[in-house]
């Protein structure tokens, strides 16, 4: 298992509704520290600030609602939101601890990953045996309205916030999908969530089918466990399956590629931007799987840590992708400590493939495009692992 002290998170949002808060996303887990009591340039005069809050202390009618810590969160709230990032975050006391829980992988909610699209919030990824999946949602669903109040003008994490809740409780999104003629509303009763790493099974008595949910603190050793099982089975051949991953830990995406890829070759480099040094992150791992032959699963529901495993598998070794074209999340976020028990998650650096590809709303492009229809769903269909099988046996 990796050191997470000082990790950095690719999680979508690993936004937590079960919602993951994201992803993400690539974090850094920084801690508080005031280099000056105002750090301001001299040209900023913060007197405006003053003489609004005055104001309303003076003349706001109700003076019961007067709070001036929620005044001050929300300022630091309307100041990032202000940057146009949805991954850009500020969280007061209580949203930081449902963040750190989040990233542990058990959790209240409806048990699925969101994110903002060409400004429409929408469903990446429905996770297994969760309500939503039960549902019927699906990867690239768009969400209109939860409880009837528009997300239009929502960040990812509001949007969380208002979808997630205690067990028992329901909440009622208003769904469109591209087949769909007009939306739907969609009731979800909100549960414990608890999202596995992991599943695999042996196919066509050769082939070692890997299920990968999510890059979670656990994911790393989970697969460590898979990879000794595989080994000690007939397994000459790999379907990587990564849809509707999306994403966890940096550092777990890179010690798995490690199992798939000779030491040192490149998985992902971080671009912090024009003048600034970037940070390479290479293979370190014991290279077992780097001559079977594979295949990758990728759909719309495949986001950030997922995305750097099949782009690093694609580039260096020249691995097939088959599905739908990938969600297309290429920043990266750090969570840095403020005082009192916030925190903000500020996107820092960009990160592209090793053959230097940035993907950030653009994705991953499948070699072998194959869509999977409302009628396969309701017949239980999987066109897109059909054709993994099929493509793989030929390897």
């Amino acid at each position: 298992m990796p050191n997470f002290t000082k990790n950095r998170l690719i999680i979508f949002s690993l936004a937590a509704i079960i919602v993951l808060s994201s992803v993400g996303f690539g974090f850094w887990m920084g801690k508080s520290q005031v280099v000056c009591k105002v750090c301001a340039p001299e040209d900023i005069d913060f007197s405006l600030f003053w003489e609004a809050y005055h104001k309303l202390q003076e003349k706001f009618v109700d003076p019961q609602k007067f709070d001036v810590q929620k005044i001050i969160y929300g300022a630091i709230s309307g100041m990032v939101k202000s940057l146009g990032d949805p991954y850009t975050v500020f969280f007061p006391p209580d949203e930081t601890k449902r963040f750190n829980e989040d990233v542990k992988g058990a959790f209240e909610g409806v048990g699925m990953e969101v994110g903002i699209r060409k400004g429409n919030l929408q469903v990446i990824s429905p996770l297994k045996g969760t309500p939503a999946k039960n549902a019927g949602l699906r990867a690239g669903d768009k969400i209109l309205e939860i409880n009837g109040t528009s997300t239009a003008e929502l960040t990812v994490d509001e949007a969380v916030n208002m979808i997630r809740g205690p067990k028992g409780t329901e909440v009622t999104l208003t769904i469109f999908r591209e087949e769909w003629e007009e939306t739907r509303e969609i009731k979800l009763t909100r549960d414990v969530i608890s999202v596995p790493s992991l599943e695999w099974e042996l196919k066509e008595g050769d082939i070692a089918y890997i299920e990968l949910y999510q890059f979670s603190e656990k994911a790393s050793y989970d697969f460590q466990m898979t990879a000794i099982e595989i080994l000690n089975t007939p397994a000459k051949k790999i379907i990587l399956d990564l849809r509707n991953n999306p994403g966890g830990y940096l550092e777990v995406a890179q010690d798995i590629a490690g199992w798939f890829l000779e030491r040192d070759k490149l998985v992902v480099i971080e671009d912090f931007g024009e003048g600034k040094e970037k940070i390479e992150y290479k293979a370190k791992g014991n290279a077992r799987f780097s001559q079977y032959p594979m295949v990758i699963l990728i759909n719309q529901g495949s986001a950030s840590g997922s995305e750097i495993l099949a782009g690093a598998l694609r580039d260096n070794r020249g691995i097939l992708m088959i599905g739908d074209k990938s969600f297309g999340k290429g920043s990266v976020q750090e969570l840095q400590s403020l005082k009192g028990g916030s925190s903000l998650k500020i996107t820092v650096a960009k990160w592209l493939t090793p053959q230097g590809k940035l993907i950030t709303d653009v994705g991953l492009e499948p070699d072998i495009k194959v869509e999977i229809t409302d009628e396969d769903y309701k017949e239980g269909l999987d066109p897109q692992l059909d054709k993994a099988i099929e493509a793989v046996k030929g390897l």
